[in-house]
């Protein structure tokens, strides 16, 4: 079948293109699917998006007219996308469960250590010559107590990745990980992983439940000097809530992959342009925050099992109608 992917840059036509064994043809188109660029979809059967694609009502009314079927995300979450609305249109949303949970699982750990250790701020130094250690004071995990917030695949194995430093865990999640359990991990309620952890570490999706997890509230209830790692989704924090903490030195350290505004910014080199979001600019000032660009995922594993799964996750809608990968409104 034709496929549309919207949002494409040059590393998802090279994954797609080397993993394309059932021939589909596919389309690949820089721009973000939205109304305004549904157009770009007429002929094709289905449509690839990514995480910052906003596909409300109007979009896929859009595709629909223009005799889309299938929707296929090149990704986990789904919240950008009116399932709902697609249901009505008899359009079929699949997506990709996991294509490498240890990657982004690995990114969390490579944050937070870039962070502690002062690394970032140190390579810099050491290039212009300048090998003071003032500033650079980092701390032990060994023996600290981390809260992860979301227990499934990269919740776990982001787990595990810190009992190997030798820490203490606590846990929270609706579903609790019984391999987890065996291995010494204790399932708590919120308020006393926000109180007992050193570290936390989100690992849960976004949705109304989740919608700002850590805010004012949570943060007051943390230990002075905490710090928070996000590698999940950029609306699980409150940003305003987060500087207010920052400013007051109740956070210790922010180390985050995903932005809850990030769509405007993300996956785009805007170096040369001025930053229009004043709150993000803010974020950048603090010494002891670390920002990445919602790379977490970005390891060659992912992004072949990423194409092999959503290209597989057409073949068989093509073929039978169905996937065990599809979304359906709850």
């Amino acid at each position: 079948m034709k496929v549309a992917f919207f949002s494409s840059k040059r590393y998802d036509e090279t994954f797609f293109k080397q993993n394309n064994e059932d021939g589909h043809e596919l389309a690949f188109f820089e721009t973000k699917l939205a109304p305004r660029s549904v157009a770009l979809a007429e002929g094709a059967r289905a449509v690839c998006v990514f995480v910052n694609d906003k596909v409300d009502r109007e979009t896929l009314e859009g595709l629909r007219e223009r005799g889309v079927a299938f929707l296929a995300l090149r990704c986990a979450g789904f919240n950008n996308v009116d399932l709902a609305a697609a249901a009505e249109l008899g359009i079929k949303v699949v997506r990709v469960p996991a294509y490498s949970p240890h990657a982004v699982a690995e990114h969390t750990l490579a944050l937070l250590l870039t962070l502690n250790r002062r690394i970032h701020r140190s390579y810099n130094r050491v290039r212009e010559g300048n090998f003071s250690l003032e500033g650079l004071v980092g701390f032990d995990l060994h023996g600290l107590t981390v809260g992860i917030i979301g227990t499934g695949k990269i919740g776990s194995i982001t787990a595990k990745l810190f009992q190997g430093f030798g820490c203490k865990l606590l846990c929270h999640d609706k579903y609790e990980n019984d391999e987890l359990k065996e291995r010494g991990a204790t399932y708590v309620d919120l308020d006393t992983l926000f109180s007992q952890s050193d570290v936390i570490s989100l690992h849960c999706p976004l949705m109304k439940e989740t919608h700002h997890i850590i805010d004012a509230a949570a943060i007051a209830k943390m230990k002075k000097g905490v710090t928070i790692v996000n590698t999940s989704r950029g609306g699980l924090i409150g940003t305003a809530d987060v500087i207010q903490g920052l400013k007051s030195g109740h956070i210790g350290n922010l180390a985050i992959d995903v932005y809850e505004e990030e769509e405007s910014m993300f996956f785009e080199d805007q170096s040369a342009t001025v930053m229009q979001d004043d709150v993000f600019a803010r974020l950048l000032t603090f010494p002891n925050v670390l920002v990445t660009g919602h790379q977490a995922f970005f390891t060659d594993t992912a992004l072949t099992q990423i194409a092999r799964v959503t290209l597989a996750n057409l073949s068989e809608l093509e073929k039978t109608g169905d996937c065990k990968n599809e979304v359906r409104p709850s």
